[in-house]
């Protein structure tokens, strides 16, 4: 067993025993989990524990896992991030989703006007570090008119005078991200705002492979929702999905309910990218831990029919999805190994944003961030810092 060196003799802990742990990088049968002031300190056999160490033994069959992190979470639990940018609905997003095993998440504005964006901004920097809450997550509004997917086309818009100057500033809101379409912003736009420390994807755009490669050199390290809202993969004109499969700079959300993209798509990502730069992320809507059939997007009626979230037109708009979901469906629909789906929703966000040392892996000195699954993947129970609710 891994023990703090500093301090041998760790008291005032407990511990979770299950028949498998998965690290993050493998599996630990009949193994035991222990955490100290929210702090993992220790992974080993169940006979290690310290007598006085209160225990918890999850059920036969189950397994222990890190925490999900999700990248794209627009809403849950009733809340629209674009509906209630406040300290309020940013945690009651995190907290619907934690039901689900998400212990952490960015909270994400679709494109919206500017005054949106300041109070999403606000909202977050006041959350950043509790609930959860790594960041904020900006999907637009610099996007390309000709993908708006259910963006609302009146408020994509092109970058004016100071708004690049606002967008460095969220490099003091956790580890935020902002989503936009290369070839609809200056010169030089995409390199400053990486050098500011805030990280960016490629999305809802119709980039060539060469603006893509661009935007990589400048300091692009994302593909928000991989073949979603960009151009097809053709052989003459591989797009923003040929540079992805081919540039290992880049790491790929999907979004994989068995709607938005097909698993055999889903399994061919996998295999040439690897589930070391491919991110599982929700998309998720209001919808998600409600019973809710529709909602208002910028004055649109979004319906929930058979799982789909479409416009009236039949557009998808977001997800009625959970992290938990997303790994059932990659496994169970898409035929990706259990390890590839779960590192995919937790190490390799928690790598993307440079937080791999705390999150994302059960490893001595990470943060106790866990989840526990059955075999079907249904949640048990989720840990926040070695604490449930």
């Amino acid at each position: 067993m891994s023990r703090d060196r500093n301090n041998p003799l760790i008291t005032d802990g407990h511990a979770i025993l299950a028949d498998r742990v998965f690290d993050g990088y493998g599996w630990h049968t009949d193994a035991a989990v222990l955490i100290r002031a929210g702090r993992i300190v220790g992974l080993g056999a169940p006979g290690e524990v310290p007598s006085d160490w209160p225990q918890t033994r999850l059920p036969a069959g189950a397994f222990l896992a890190p925490g999900f992190i999700d990248l794209q979470v627009n809403g849950g639990g009733g809340v629209l991030l674009n509906d209630q940018p406040t300290v309020e609905g940013v945690r009651a997003i995190a907290r619907a989703h934690r039901l689900y095993g998400t212990t952490a998440c960015l909270p994400t504005l679709i494109t919206d006007t500017r005054e949106k964006m300041k109070a999403a901004v606000a909202a977050v920097s006041a959350t950043v570090g509790r609930e959860g809450i790594l960041g904020l997550h900006l999907e637009g509004p610099f996007i390309s008119p000709l993908r708006p997917g259910a963006h609302p086309s009146d408020r994509i818009t092109q970058p004016a005078a100071g708004d690049l100057d606002q967008l460095c500033e969220l490099a003091d809101v956790g580890r935020s991200l902002v989503t936009l379409a290369p070839e609809c912003v200056p010169a030089g736009f995409v390199r400053r705002l990486a050098s500011s420390g805030v990280r960016i994807s490629i999305g809802h755009s119709e980039a060539s492979a060469d603006v893509v490669m661009q935007a990589v050199a400048d300091g692009a390290t994302g593909v928000t929702h991989l073949f979603n809202a960009m151009p097809p993969l053709s052989a003459r004109a591989p797009g923003i999905i040929g540079a992805a499969l081919a540039e290992p700079r880049l790491t790929a959300s999907l979004i994989v309910d068995g709607t938005h993209v097909d698993p055999v798509s889903v399994q061919a990502a996998f295999m040439a990218m690897g589930s070391e730069r491919i991110v599982l992320v929700t998309d998720a809507m209001p919808t998600v831990g409600t019973s809710l059939d529709h909602f208002e997007l910028a004055g649109r009626t979004i319906k929930r029919t058979d799982g789909r979230l479409t416009t009236e037109e039949g557009t998808l708009a977001g997800a009625h999805l959970d992290m938990a979901s997303a790994v059932r469906n990659a496994v169970k629909l898409a035929q990706v190994p259990v390890e590839d789906a779960l590192r995919a929703a937790s190490l390799t966000p928690a790598q993307f944003l440079g937080l791999d040392n705390e999150r994302g892996a059960i490893v001595s000195g990470a943060r106790a961030d866990l989840v526990a699954l059955t075999e079907e993947f249904t949640v048990i129970a989720t840990w926040l810092g070695g604490s449930t609710d």
